[in-house]
């Protein structure tokens, strides 16, 4: 069997952005041996690349680099283990650099590949594109899909090129996760970040609840994050007058974004767990400061509300993420998110 190799690095949002590239690899080399070459990651904050795609169908194997400082002897080691695999093909799904990106294709070049696709040699590529009439830029999903193009087009407005092909274990666990909210709607939230000049701050998430919980809502909700987000969630759901559920590091990633295809809309940072809910096709409040440039990390798709300040995170009020979450409840009132999902086989 043919063996073809995906680069891919990065987080738990990097990741999900990529999911398009995934499945238009797969449907380009349908009966090949996918094979992801991804980083380990340095933190235990950051939830690895095949956190989000192994029981997907979209990989069928992973070879991990070390994290840094890394040794001769381990690119030696690397090289050998990417040769035993004896591919021709690299994908190449990152964003490097032009001096990374040159020294990554040098690399796999030594493993013995002798095709690459994709690699953001070029500066249109590397480049994220400017609309000249509005100065806003590409978001990066859409820079990703560009460099594939040789591979062919992708629409990132289908819901079809997000789907993170859940399984029947996972929807499981997200009906067993949100039982102890006995069946009311939910709105998602994730308090936490790993980045701190992303992280909103507990005492604005405060004052956030206190303003919704005044319009008594009625929807219970689900906390999602890490473990290290699980002692502000704990506070905040102490302030919530309905129903709660903390499952700040109880989950999976993919075990959290079953949970969150089933909420009426999500609240949270910059963050992954975000990309997961938008990739459900969740509507979702995003609270954004200055760690990037507006849109580039804006998630795909209809529907979301974006409060996004290059003051920085710290600066926007709670009264104008409020305004979103009013929107947002506004636009979802009377739909209703599926409680179970076909899964994928």
């Amino acid at each position: 069997m043919e063996s073809v190799l995906i680069f891919r690095i990065g987080s738990l949002g990097d990741t999900v952005v990529a999911v398009p590239c995934f499945h238009l690899i797969k449907k380009s080399f349908p009966n090949a041996r996918r094979i992801l070459i991804t980083d380990t990651p340095a933190s235990h904050k950051v939830a690895p690349v095949e956190s989000v795609l192994a029981d997907s169908g979209l990989i069928d194997d992973v070879i991990y680099f070390p994290p840094p400082p890394r040794k001769l002897s381990d690119f030696v080691t690397l090289r050998a283990r990417i040769r035993a695999v004896k591919a021709r093909t690299l994908v190449y799904v990152a964003d490097r650099r032009l001096g990374g990106t040159l020294r990554d294709v040098a690399f796999f070049r030594a493993c013995g590949v002798r095709k690459i696709i994709g690699a953001p040699i070029t500066r249109d590529l590397s480049k994220l594109r400017i609309d000249p009439a509005t100065g806003d830029t590409e978001r990066e999903a859409e820079r990703l899909a560009r460099c594939l193009a040789p591979l062919g087009r992708i629409d990132l407005d289908d819901p079809a090129v997000w789907d993170l092909r859940l399984q029947e274990s996972e929807e499981r666990c997200a009906d067993v996760s949100l039982q102890p909210l006995d069946g009311r709607e939910f709105v998602a939230v994730s308090a936490g970040a790993k980045v701190e000049t992303k992280d909103w701050g507990y005492d604005n998430w405060a004052r956030l609840l206190q303003l919704t919980a005044a319009r008594q809502p009625g929807f219970a909700l689900a906390f999602i994050g890490s473990s290290d987000d699980s002692e502000r969630a704990a506070m905040l759901a102490a302030r919530w007058p309905l129903a709660t559920v903390n499952l700040c590091g109880r989950l999976t990633p993919r075990e959290s974004a079953a949970v969150m295809r089933r909420a009426r809309f999500f609240v949270g940072h910059d963050s992954g767990p975000l990309h997961l809910a938008a990739a459900g096709g969740v509507p979702c409040v995003g609270i954004y400061g200055n760690y990037n440039m507006p849109k580039w990390w804006h998630p795909m798709g209809r529907g979301h509300r974006i409060v996004h300040d290059m003051r920085g995170v710290r600066a926007i009020a709670p009264e104008t993420v409020d305004a979103m979450v009013i929107a947002v409840e506004a636009d979802t009132q009377g739909t209703s998110r599926p409680r179970v999902c076909a899964p994928h086989l």
